[in-house]
């Protein structure tokens, strides 16, 4: 066997501490983390639940590391064009998304062509908060709970509506998850957003509702809407008194808003285990929980393996409703 030419060991030599340095100056700049701005992406328009959250707790963050932490809003397509963004950025940790049921459980089957892998180009951080919806109907309706909604719709095949924010949208997802359930026939009826799906609902156009736990509550406290059941597999530390729908007699069903924040495919674990640390002692403090209760929205960090084997169960969930639900978009 040959020896290494004389010539080829400086260069052998050399390459070595080249390649020491580069780890050395990568765990350098992991444990220094962040050394400069950093943003978080969220794919939806500015004003809603999932940018004040975001914005919250990017303020905080800034206060923490000393280094800015930005918003950066991309809404479109239900939320893809920001997700995308994120998963083709570079796995440094300084840009993440706020990834939510949308963007990483119904899209991958609402959208006949995605352009990322909701679960692989990923790297899950925690996830930020759960929202609970509400099944709702009119305070003078003859329904009082769910099993008597059943029977309504059994007895009336394609005449009761339900309306929803949207297609593909959590109500809409547990109106079609309520079809499967049950074998009725009740009909859905998109509106553009929640606002006027509740007002249908209240103006008697619509005969129920699955709608965000806060803004239901404030109808259901003032008389005009009453609370047949919480639509998440246990009852909401929210609103304790309200029934599941599992309770009411639909074992199994169990759907939520939630969303958590995401980096790209690849991001250092000693770097999304900074992002985790940080993010949970923000959610665990009293004024946070406070502000995201008011949104009808409960702080549930977890730990990034946690997070990543809950959307990896979410995903052929939403793939078996959407599909039974027939709902597309182009």
């Amino acid at each position: 066997m040959r020896s290494r030419s004389p010539v080829l060991l400086p260069f052998v030599a050399a390459l070595a501490a080249a390649t020491l340095a580069m780890v050395a100056a990568s765990a350098h700049a992991q444990a220094d983390f962040p050394t400069h701005p950093a943003r978080i992406v969220v794919p939806f328009p500015a004003g809603g639940p999932l940018d004040v959250t975001a914005r919250e707790i990017a303020a905080r963050l800034t206060a923490a590391w000393g280094q800015n932490v930005i918003v950066d809003n991309r809404p479109g397509a239900g939320g893809n064009i920001g997700a995308d963004l994120v998963a083709k950025s570079p796995p440094d940790g300084y840009t993440v998304v706020v990834g939510a049921l949308s963007t990483h459980a119904v899209n991958p089957t609402l959208y006949p062509k995605m352009p990322y892998d909701a679960v692989k180009d990923f790297a899950p951080i925690t996830m930020i908060a759960v929202t609970p919806n509400v099944l709702v109907v009119r305070a003078d309706s003859p329904i009082k709970s769910v099993q008597d909604l059943v029977a309504a719709a059994k007895a009336n095949p394609g005449k009761l509506a339900f309306g929803s924010g949207s297609i593909g949208s959590a109500g809409h997802l547990a109106g079609e998850l309520f079809k499967v359930e049950t074998g009725t026939d009740v009909i859905h009826v998109p509106y553009k957003g929640a606002a006027p799906a509740m007002q249908a609902l209240l103006a008697g156009d619509t005969a129920f509702m699955f709608d965000n736990l806060a803004s239901a509550m404030t109808q259901v406290k003032a008389g005009k809407l009453r609370a047949l059941a919480v639509t998440t597999a246990t009852r909401s530390r929210l609103a304790p008194d309200i029934p599941t729908m599992a309770e009411a007699g639909l074992k199994g069903f169990d759907i939520a808003t939630w969303f958590g924040l995401l980096a790209p495919a690849g991001t250092p674990p000693a770097i999304i285990d900074k992002w985790n640390a940080a993010v949970t002692k923000i959610l665990e403090t009293p004024d946070v929980k406070q502000n995201l209760a008011a949104q009808g929205a409960e702080a549930d960090p977890m730990s990034p393996t946690a997070f990543a084997a809950f959307i990896a169960s979410e995903v052929p969930k939403y793939a078996r409703i959407v599909k039974a639900s027939g709902a597309k978009v182009d």
